[in-house]
């Protein structure tokens, strides 16, 4: 389903246009499109916190630098899978998720004998005030005695399909039930619908999040070779 269809579906489900709102400074409007694109925005973040499809996932390379403990994130990162450096013989080295204060007591001097080495440890740190105030950064430890490359697998919210230039994403062209329940709920909630008509939605959408699931959170993480075939008791 690509986001045309998306948005014609929900005004026919809901048999409504949202006309747009003008506010009270008769300066500012709220389009139906924009309510649309927000009510559409709000499920896809529901359901990416809700299920783990491995479309969710990014892959960077970076560098971490000699005498420098902080590596910056990227600008999209929300959470880690993994954090590994590599050594100049292209060995990977996994990082261990750390406290802040546990890597502050456990190399409490930044440089010096003992302080210094490949790094072994790293915990997510605040911002980097003033230069990137919006993002977070990664505190090493021990501080790098090196220049070391670095792989970084983290979690991050994908274009929004009410973004991207073809009007398709993944979860569209892929699981567009959960995505369109997802939407609904948000545009009925808008208009302040019924109960019992948002009792149904509410209830289809759980149904299509729990197939979602099935898929992200199982399916997608075996195989017949190690977990074997999916198989029902036959009575």
């Amino acid at each position: 389903m690509n986001y045309t269809d998306l948005k014609k579906a929900i005004r026919g489900y809901v048999e409504n246009d949202y006309p747009t709102i003008t506010f009270a400074d008769s300066a500012t409007t709220w389009t139906s499109d924009q309510q649309l694109a927000t009510f559409v925005k709000q499920a896809e973040q529901r359901i990416y916190n809700s299920v783990q499809f491995p479309s969710l996932r990014k892959n960077v390379t970076g560098s971490a630098t000699l005498n420098n403990q902080y590596l910056q994130c990227p600008s999209d990162f929300l959470a880690v899978y993994s954090l590994a450096v590599i050594d100049a013989t292209g060995r990977y080295h996994y990082l261990l998720n750390k406290d802040v204060n546990f890597i502050r007591e456990a190399y409490p001097v930044t440089l010096g004998s003992g302080n210094t080495g490949r790094p072994r440890h790293y915990a997510i740190f605040g911002p980097d005030y003033p230069t990137f105030p919006n993002e977070l950064t990664f505190l090493l430890g021990p501080t790098p005695d090196s220049g070391y490359s670095v792989e970084l697998h983290y979690y991050y919210y994908p274009q929004s399909i009410t973004e991207a230039a073809s009007g398709q994403t993944w979860l569209g062209d892929n699981f567009d039930s959960v995505l369109l329940y997802g939407s609904l709920r948000e545009a009925y909630f808008f208009i302040k619908a019924e109960p019992d008509m948002m009792g149904a939605v509410q209830n289809k959408y759980e149904e299509a999040l729990a197939l979602a699931k099935r898929l992200g959170d199982g399916m997608e993480r075996q195989d017949a070779y190690r977990s074997g075939q999916v198989r029902y008791p036959v009575k």
